[in-house]
């Protein structure tokens, strides 16, 4: 007999999960304007008190590369300030739980966010990234794989010392935009180092939406038949064929409860202009740039909120922002949940036709009557 209840056809499909939000990292870094420190603080602050608890506040990278985050110390000194800790405490929210995480892809960005911590503004985390293929990792990080291997394992014995977490990435499980094919085994492998070196949780990344949803139910299927603490394990999908949503289910089916997005399905690769000038970013875009991001929050939660799965977020006060964020970046977004909004199931009651009640008063039926009298049951 067919089942009809999805946690049954699969049963590690969690109820309940948790959405962290990059938007000000990963959402912006791809944005051809600077995007002012004023507004990423409103946003910061507002995506908290909307119920994010893991963000991504900015890159403490070379602002050379990406002046897009020369604003980071400042972001960080806010979120660390006695302003927003009052906001906070007004609004019943615990800064402890609060998870504030910067990208430091080379360790003279890790160095940068343990002085940030001595000063009392450091980052709670930080995360580094290795790609399985070294011609995309050597695109983002400049080094060989074998060399970053070393100098991730010395980055992660000084964030233990100054008390900063270590996220590790893992990158091109699905496919790399410049070597092509790969292995998803290769991504096991390099989940397992990163946690043999002393990594606290890892970043699984589709970073340029190669991923099918079969592949990231295999893919995650294997990483849990392994390790399976969910706790370890984060997926980060990004968007180029409108598929996101789809590996998003696939990881739920196979069992991932953490999740990253951004507001309007912003991101993609850093930028290599801004303003009115040419930056250096990390060069040629992959794709064309108008139509590539991540996971879109506002969708995201409609579609986890109606299939009655908890994660802790105010879904009217996000679709909200998402309206917010449209005026900000000044053009139309992904998301479609804040033009439609949520499935309401009182319906749309003041499109309904007058004439039906009395049609069906004439006809002699009933009023909830819907097949003929005389049909037998």
């Amino acid at each position: 007999m067919t089942e009809y209840n999805m946690w049954k056809i699969f049963p590690r499909m969690p109820k309940k999960v948790t959405i962290g939000d990059i938007t000000i990292r990963d959402g912006f870094q791809h944005e051809e304007k600077f995007v002012s420190t004023e507004a990423k603080k409103f946003y910061l602050e507002e995506l908290i008190f909307a119920g994010c608890r893991d963000i991504e506040v900015t890159n403490l990278g070379n602002p050379y590369l990406m002046p897009q985050f020369s604003d980071a110390e400042a972001l960080l000194k806010y979120l660390k300030g006695e302003r927003f800790k009052k906001k906070c405490e007004k609004r019943g929210i615990n800064v402890d739980d609060i998870c504030l995480t910067a990208i430091t892809i080379r360790e003279p960005s890790v160095d940068r966010a343990i002085k940030l911590r001595e000063q009392g503004i450091g980052p709670d985390r930080i995360l580094m990234m290795v790609s399985t293929e070294e011609e995309h990792h050597f695109a983002n990080s400049g080094t060989t794989l074998p060399n970053y291997w070393k100098e991730a394992e010395r980055c992660i014995k000084k964030c233990n010392d100054a008390g900063i977490k270590m996220c590790g990435t893992v990158s091109t499980i699905w496919g790399s935009p410049i070597g092509g094919a790969t292995d998803m085994k290769d991504a096991i492998k390099f989940t397992k180092r990163w946690l043999d070196i002393g990594a606290n949780d890892i970043e699984h990344a589709d970073h340029d939406g190669s991923a099918s949803a079969a592949d990231v139910y295999r893919y995650f299927a294997m990483v849990l038949d392994e390790l399976p603490d969910t706790k370890l394990h984060i997926a980060h999908f990004h968007e180029t064929k409108r598929v996101s949503s789809a590996s998003m289910l696939a990881a739920m089916q196979a069992g991932i409860t953490n999740f990253e997005a951004t507001l309007g399905g912003l991101g993609g690769q850093p930028a290599n202009f801004l303003d009115d000038r040419p930056i250096k970013g990390t060069g040629d875009y992959y794709y064309d740039p108008r139509y590539v991001g991540l996971v879109c929050l506002e969708d995201t939660l409609v579609q986890i909120d109606e299939m009655g799965i908890e994660h802790g977020w105010d879904v009217d006060r996000v679709l909200w922002l998402g309206r917010q964020m449209e005026r900000t970046i000044g053009k139309r977004l992904r998301s479609e949940a804040i033009i439609n909004g949520r499935t309401l199931k009182d319906g749309h009651m003041h499109f309904a036709r007058p004439g039906l009640k009395k049609l069906k008063e004439k006809l002699g039926e009933k009023p909830d009557q819907l097949l003929p009298s005389n049909w037998l049951e």
